[in-house]
């Protein structure tokens, strides 16, 4: 017996998607998101050039960049995870793009430093201690995607800036 629903299937992430609306190429991090393997490890090295780009600016207006990019980013990941029919499909990397720019930007310019960033990041990003797994599990659409990556982001900030000043 076929019994119908209100509910739609959900539509898998791709390049045609990704090419047919600006919102979606940022979600899907430029298409590092639909990496076959680990989609939200390889859009976080997308921070990587995002900052470099950033570094040609004050730190003032480094920060109001991004700032302005996770608002867009609320709205873009909102409108890829209608799309989608998932609110936060592993293909949505633009959160992890943006958490990982402002990472690098408090510590040294440096290969140690930054490889630190990234997997301190990626840790807090995939384990979800308290409170990014609480915001997870509860705030909901592109807020949602792009908060708890920030609290993700914001931890690993804390632990190097300990070890920096340990250092």
């Amino acid at each position: 017996m076929h019994i119908l629903s209100n509910q739609r299937q959900p539509t898998l992430p791709s390049w045609g998607l990704l090419w047919s609306h600006p919102l979606h190429c940022l979600s899907f991090g430029l298409g590092t998101g639909l990496s076959p393997k680990a989609p939200g490890t390889v859009g976080t090295l997308l921070g990587f050039p995002l900052y470099w780009l950033l570094l040609s600016y004050p730190l003032a207006q480094q920060w109001l960049v991004l700032s302005m990019l996770f608002l867009l980013g609320i709205w873009c990941c909102e409108f890829t995870g209608r799309a989608l029919g998932v609110s936060d499909h592993g293909a949505i990397v633009w959160d992890e793009v943006v958490a990982m720019a402002a990472v690098l930007l408090t510590v040294p310019a440096n290969v140690y430093w930054g490889v630190a960033a990234f997997v301190l990041f990626r840790l807090f990003d995939i384990w979800k201690p308290f409170p990014i797994g609480w915001v997870d599990r509860r705030v909901k659409g592109g807020l949602g995607v792009m908060l708890d990556d920030v609290l993700a982001a914001v931890m690993a900030i804390v632990l190097l800036q300990l070890v920096k000043g340990i250092l």
